[in-house]
């Protein structure tokens, strides 16, 4: 297959994920030291020397605070989305909760790069059968795309049951509905539908394998990755999505010695493996931003 994947950045600092919440109120992120600004750097070098866009979802809040580097990211030609404001999981807020956190974060995104802002991810992948109204909310926001889908059981997120590739959400009917006619159903207005990006699986003795980057990435052996990407490729014909964080690039980043040690593992599990592995990725697949800057709105 030709077609280029789809490589996001999901914009967050060490201090920020999901599995340390209960550690790290958001009242005191200020107090941490940030090191995203240096972190996401090394990715722009990685993506530069192999002359590779992605697009990049970034959170208000980090967005808020270093601007110039939401302007770097965008001026090197790289799609800016939009990852929340605070990182808060979609299913524990209310719909208007999640109205305000993600308008202010599109909206802070939005008045840094000058121009639309058009593809989201939930913190955490958190848009679930329990909270798919948020996918309307996200509609009448502006964005025509979201990329929040896990087709995975997992204890944080995940809808087992959704497609594997692209998919068009039927926002017309009371809850959501997945349009199985794929991304160029006629029959589903853009005034009605919303572009879904699932995160990448394979199909292993009938379940769904993530493979997609992440925590994954760090933890399968790079032979593993190589070859279900190339086979998502190659037998399925499809582009696969794969993601990484800033700070899977930062062995040195504090640690969290008070989380569990299931997030422990999950979280510092191979970070010093990331760089070389990244770089042999883009040596091995082709790539791009999910939405280029040249379409149209």
């Amino acid at each position: 297959m030709n077609s280029s994947n789809y490589l996001t950045i999901d914009v967050e600092d060490y201090f920020q994920v999901s599995a340390f919440e209960s550690l790290v109120p958001k009242t005191d992120w200020d107090g941490y030291p940030s090191r995203v600004e240096r972190n996401t750097h090394k990715i722009l070098a990685i993506l530069d020397k192999s002359n590779v866009k992605a697009t990049f979802f970034i959170l208000g809040w980090t967005a808020e605070r270093h601007p110039g580097l939401v302007k770097t990211i965008a001026e090197n030609g790289h799609e800016i989305g939009c990852h929340s404001y605070h990182h808060r999981l979609v299913y524990d807020q209310t719909p208007e909760e999640f109205r305000r956190d993600t308008e202010k974060a599109k909206n802070i995104l939005e008045n840094i790069i000058g121009k639309p802002v058009h593809g989201y991810r939930a913190p955490s992948y958190s848009i679930t059968d329990k909270s798919l109204w948020a996918l309307r909310i996200l509609h009448e926001l502006g964005f025509t795309y979201d990329s929040s889908i896990f087709p995975i059981h997992h204890d944080r997120y995940g809808i087992p049951s959704a497609p594997r590739y692209p998919f068009i959400w039927n926002l017309s009917t009371e809850t959501p509905q997945i349009s199985h006619h794929g991304a160029t159903n006629s029959n589903v207005t853009a005034s009605s539908s919303l572009l879904e990006y699932p995160l990448s699986t394979i199909t292993l003795l009938g379940k769904n394998i993530p493979v997609s980057g992440g925590g994954y990435f760090r933890l399968f052996p790079y032979w593993f990755t190589r070859y279900a990407l190339r086979k998502i490729n190659r037998r399925d014909k499809r582009q696969f999505v794969f993601y990484l964080h800033p700070w899977e690039f930062d062995p040195e980043q504090p640690r969290f010695d008070k989380a569990s040690a299931f997030s422990r593992f999950r979280h510092y599990n191979n970070l010093d493996k990331t760089g070389a592995r990244f770089s042999q990725l883009l040596q091995d697949f082709s790539f791009k931003p999910m939405r280029s800057q040249t379409e149209g709105p």
